[in-house]
This record gives structure tokens, sequence and C-alpha cells, in this order.
């Protein structure tokens, strides 16, 4: 044994649940905090705690990487929160680099990106704004037109859209010159979409009475008239129940159309926030809704894409993975079973084969999944595994301590017995910085994205697609 020379393949760090595991590059942490993180609480962390962890990572990894990562996060991934506060603690780190300007201009997929990262700033890191970050902003405004300006003009936040105007001056182009003339006068409104449509009907109503029959009568032509698009729907299921109930049958035969959902390339993710809202409704028209969503997600399988080969999914299902991740888990597990030949493993302190019937719907699945107050025992996985799989997906917040010993060697004694090499896909979905394998023996991925599917096909013809994916980005 070397006493001075250690093996790089042994655990290096103990994670939070107090086991061995191996550390992740700050490169690697970085990624898990930013295609993880909603900027919310956690079993194992709060969201104070995960806004500090992004400052001692930008002191480790190259600012560059850092700026393309939230870029990344921002454009690929639609993670807002925590973009933000990187952008903003990143802006000390990006004086006087020649990308600083770039970077700020492309992180900015939304007017109102820049009001949320500048208010960060303001009240987090310094009240002296950098050049660059003025510079990048009003190039950003290159980008939105009219409607845009409108919609996110902010006027009820601490820091508004107009702010931004007399901070960095924009140079008016032509999609936006008079946009930003009426802003600036205080004379810019929204347009009459479906979203001011409402809003009108709030402001112009006198009595409660009336604003519900004129906030029905624009549901009831949006829908009616199928004006409303596919992810605008999914948004308002609830608020369409409690301002026009007659509506639910024409919007959810909406829902179940498979062309409107093959033509909007939705994926059953999209569907998980709507059905959530449902459960909260306590309505006899919510059991439509229901029932049209389980319909929709199982259509909406047809856009995800299909492994060759055998498929084991693992799903952690231990005391620590109550809340977000539990619903993220099951859902991503159920969508992974119903589209590819899989087997299927929950584990805690111990592992067993749970026999799912694919006839059912994807969430019914997701739905009978049932998470215990139990450890994450790791080598349960490896040791109840009982053939040989082409990759094997592990569904957890990584943080094994039964044993308190990395399984690595149970993974490779699986891996003899089978006489087999399988991909092996490792999910951590809390982003907590920590593995219970070593990087260079499997794909560490975090993130709950349509991109996902891509990102893991991509993987086995080249090992380091999530990171060099990120490297592409020109700054």
């Amino acid at each position: 044994m070397s006493r001075f020379n250690p093996n790089t393949n042994s655990p290096d760090t103990i994670n939070l649940a107090g086991g061995e595991a191996f550390s992740q590059t700050s490169e690697m942490q970085l990624i898990s905090l930013l295609l993880t993180s909603f900027a919310s609480e956690q079993f194992y962390r709060s969201s104070t705690e995960t806004f500090s962890q992004i400052k001692v990572l930008l002191e480790r990894c190259n600012p560059l990487f850092a700026a393309k990562a939230a870029i990344y996060a921002r454009t690929q991934f639609g993670m807002r929160s925590i973009t933000h506060v990187l952008a903003a603690e990143l802006a000390k780190f990006a004086q006087k680099q020649t990308w600083s300007k770039s970077f700020f201009e492309k992180i900015i997929y939304r007017p109102d990106d820049m009001t949320e990262i500048l208010s960060y700033y303001l009240t987090n890191v310094s009240q002296k704004i950098p050049n660059a970050l003025k510079k990048g902003f009003a190039l950003a405004f290159n980008k939105f037109d009219k409607y845009s300006l409108a919609k996110y003009r902010m006027n009820n936040h601490k820091v508004k859209l107009i702010d931004i105007v007399n901070l960095v001056h924009p140079k008016p182009t032509e999609k936006n010159a008079e946009a930003l003339n009426l802003l600036v006068q205080g004379k810019l409104t929204s347009f009459d979409t479906w979203e001011s449509e409402l809003t009108k009907a709030g402001q112009t109503a006198e009595s409660e009475e009336e604003k519900d029959d004129l906030k029905k009568e624009v549901w009831v032509k949006l829908i009616s008239e199928k004006k409303i698009g596919y992810f605008a729907l999914l948004r308002n299921l609830r608020n369409i129940i409690s301002q026009a109930p007659e509506m639910i049958d024409a919007a959810c035969e909406i829902l179940v159309d498979e062309k409107l959902i093959k033509k909007s390339l939705v994926l059953p993710f999209r569907f998980s926030t709507a059905y959530e809202e449902m459960k909260k409704v306590s309505d006899k028209e919510t059991t439509k809704v229901i029932l049209a969503l389980n319909k929709a997600i199982d259509l909406s399988l047809a856009n995800v894409p299909k492994f060759n080969g055998k498929t084991l999914v693992v799903l952690d299902v231990s005391g620590s993975m109550m809340g977000k991740p539990s619903q993220i888990g099951s859902l991503f597990a159920s969508i992974l079973i119903k589209t590819n030949n899989a087997d299927f493993i929950t584990f805690d302190d111990e592992a067993r084969y749970t026999v799912i019937n694919p006839a059912d719907s994807t969430l019914t699945i997701a739905q009978s999944i049932r998470f215990a107050a139990g450890g994450t025992n790791f080598h349960a996985i490896f040791k109840t595994a009982s053939s040989a799989y082409d990759r094997i997906i592990i569904l957890s917040d990584m943080q094994g301590w039964i044993g308190y010993y990395s399984p690595k060697t149970d993974y490779d004694e699986y891996r003899k017995k089978y006489k087999c090499s399988p991909f092996i896909y490792s999910f951590d979905l809390q982003g907590l910085g920590s593995m219970q394998f070593p990087e260079s023996n499997v794909f560490c991925l975090t993130g709950f994205s349509d991109k996902i599917f891509d990102i893991m096909n991509l993987l086995e013809s080249d090992k380091n697609a999530l990171k060099n994916e990120i490297e592409k980005i020109n700054l």
C-alpha cells in the first residue's frame, strides 16, 4: 500500500451524509449547481448555502468557463435565478476580461434577466456597476422587440426596465426604437395578447363579479378559437378551472391533440408542474384535466429519444430524496421505463427489483413509486443487479452513507461477474458536489431538462460531451 502516493480511484472526500465519496472537479460542481438548483431549499442545503457555494466555486474555477456554463444553463436548460446569482457574482472576476461584455450580453435571454441580475448585484455585491455589465446589457436590448420590452417592463419591482435603460443607454435599432422611446416617455403598454387581455379585465372591472365575467370571456375566446399556445394552456389550467369551468372539456381536447403535441415537441417533463398544480385543486373538473394530462404525457413520449440495448433504471427512494428530487426522480424513471427496454430497481437501505406494468400511464407509474425514510445504500444496487446491461441510469442525490465506504468495489465485481461494461449515468438530482463513483468511470450528469436525452445520446460517443458543449460557447 502506498502511503504518500494514493490511488486516484480511491474516495477522497466525505459527503454531506457522512459517507465516503469522490470529489467532483470544481467545474463539474459548478455545472451541477447551475443545472439542478432552482434557488430553493434542499434536504442537505439551504438556498443561502447554495449561493455561498457559488462564490466559493468562482474562486476555484476559470472565470471564462464559469461564464460559459452560466450561459449554457440559462439558454439551454432555462435556469433563471441561479444564473442571475452567478452572473452578478462573476462581475468582479470578469473585470478587464476581453469576453466580459459579450458574457453580459449573452446571459440575457429575456429583458427581466437584466433587472434580476442588477437587483442582486446592487444588494449583494456592490453599488459600483462595472462598465462591462453596462455595455453587455446595452447590446442585449438588440435582441428584443416592442412586444418583449412591453411585457417585461417590471414596473412594480424595485429595479425596473426603465432603470436599466437610463443606466446603459442602449442604442436604438429598427426593431426596438419605438418601444424604447415610449418606455422612456412612460407610454409603453402591453400588447393585446391573452396575458394583457386578462390583465385589462382585472384593471377595468368595477367589481369582483365583473372581473370574473371579463376573465371568463377571455378564456372562452382563447380556447374556443384555439388561439392559446400549447405551453400557455399547460400553465393556465388551474386558472381556467376557476374562471371558465365550462371550457374545461374544450381545453382537454386541445391537451390531447396528438398533432399539437408532436408539433410543439413537448416532452413529458413539461407536464410535471401542471400535474402538481392540479393536485392542489379540489374541483369536480380536476379529474377531467388529470385524465387529459395522463393521456397527453403518454402521447408526448413519442418525442423522447430511445436507447439501443438493455437499460437498468435505478431510483434512490431514501429519506433525503423527499420533495423536489422525488418528483423529478420518479417522473424521470417512469419516462425511461415507458420508452426503453428497461428493468427497474429502487433502493434505500436495500435494493430490490420493482415490477412495473408498462401498460400503465407514465403518471400512474410515477405516482406508484414509494419513498422511504431509510438510508442510501449504493452497494446494494450492484449486489442486486442480476444481469448484464448496456447502461445503468442512477437517479439520486448521491449522498450514500450506508457502509460509509465507496461502492466502487461492488460495481467492479458486478462488471466482472456479468462480463459487461455498461455506460453508467450518475444523475445528481440535488447538485450537492460529490459522487459515489470517480468521474473517469461514469457520466456524471445533472439537470432536469428537455435537452438531457440529447446529451445522454451524445455521451455514448463523446465522454466529455457536457463539458464540451459548454466549451463550444463563443465569448
